[in-house]
């Protein structure tokens, strides 16, 4: 698993004036907080955060978090806050990890071979994914990069359900902690049909009376026009 490090700033301003003019700084506000010690204000180089996020990994990993050149910390991202319609991170909550105590994390599904299998040959048939991440809890020591479900052989009809991911040691699946209903399960990916339409009847266009203009008449206004005209 790829180590990620985080150097932030300590800040003493806090509020919406102060996190935007961090924001015009090109710094993003970030929170700090967990494992049972004061949440702290802190700030991270923007361009920097844009380079990290770029990595689907970041977002489920532990990360090695210091501000201001201090002792290093282990921490997993909890929240990030984009802006609607720019390419700007608005803010980062980040929580300290326990070594010995669990996680709560959404861990990212890669489905492999899905352009090669048979069910994604067949016309009028569509791969359906009704899950890209799955939340799990573990130990840190225990934390999943990703889940990797192979459709080589994935044909119509196939489905691929929470129950069929093996779990490394020591992790489980939330939904299966949160339920007391033993057959209680949920779909990952299955096949659909596509309604296919191209055969339908051609819908018929409602008559609709477009008003004509007599040409007597019109000759006639056009005299009565000229009449005035003349006048």
């Amino acid at each position: 698993m790829a180590i990620y490090k985080v150097d932030a700033k300590l800040r003493d301003d806090v509020g919406k004036g102060a996190s935007r003019r961090l924001r015009r700084e090109g710094r993003v506000p970030v929170v700090l907080y967990g494992a049972g010690r004061d949440p702290r204000n802190l700030t991270l180089n923007h361009n920097k955060v844009l380079r990290l996020i770029e990595d689907e990994g970041f977002f489920s990993s532990i990360i090695e978090f210091s501000a201001d050149g201090g002792a290093k910390q282990k921490v997993v991202l909890k929240d990030m806050q984009r802006h609607p319609a720019k390419p700007v991170v608005m803010h980062m909550d980040f929580m300290r990890v326990d070594d010995n105590q669990e996680l709560v994390m959404n861990i990212p599904i890669h489905f492999l071979n899905a352009d090669k299998c048979p069910a994604g040959k067949v016309a009028g048939i569509v791969i359906d994914y009704q899950m890209h991440e799955i939340e799990i809890t573990c130990l840190p020591k225990d934390l999943p990069e990703s889940f990797d479900i192979d459709l080589a052989e994935f044909e119509v009809g196939d489905s691929v359900m929470l129950s069929d991911i093996k779990m490394p040691e020591g992790v489980k699946a939330m939904a299966f902690v949160r339920t007391e209903d033993e057959d209680y399960d949920e779909v990952i990916v299955n096949t659909a049909t596509v309604m296919d339409t191209s055969d339908d009847e051609d819908v018929e266009e409602p008559d609709v009376d477009v008003p004509t203009v007599d040409e007597d008449e019109s000759g006639e206004d056009a005299d009565s026009d000229e009449e005035k005209d003349s006048e």
